[in-house]
């Protein structure tokens, strides 16, 4: 299979313990890069079955780690 092109590039910004947490998530998982572990959980998050987000919500209300409505 050719390699995927990849054209558009996401700029995020994490505290320390998100990042702790990922790169804990990557290696358990054996994920080689931090890229490779966001896109899985990017994939992951889209194909969850979840309840309608709090739509209220601003994104200075909530971290990555804090789930919506705490």
């Amino acid at each position: 299979m050719p390699p995927i092109k990849r054209t558009y590039r996401l700029q995020i910004m994490l505290n320390a313990e998100e990042i702790a947490d990922l790169d804990a998530w990557r290696f358990e998982k054996r994920w080689p890069t931090r890229s490779d572990a966001v896109r899985e959980l990017i994939r992951s998050g889209l194909a969850a079955k979840a309840d309608d987000p709090d739509r209220g919500a601003r994104s200075v209300d909530f971290g990555v780690l804090d789930p919506p409505g705490d």
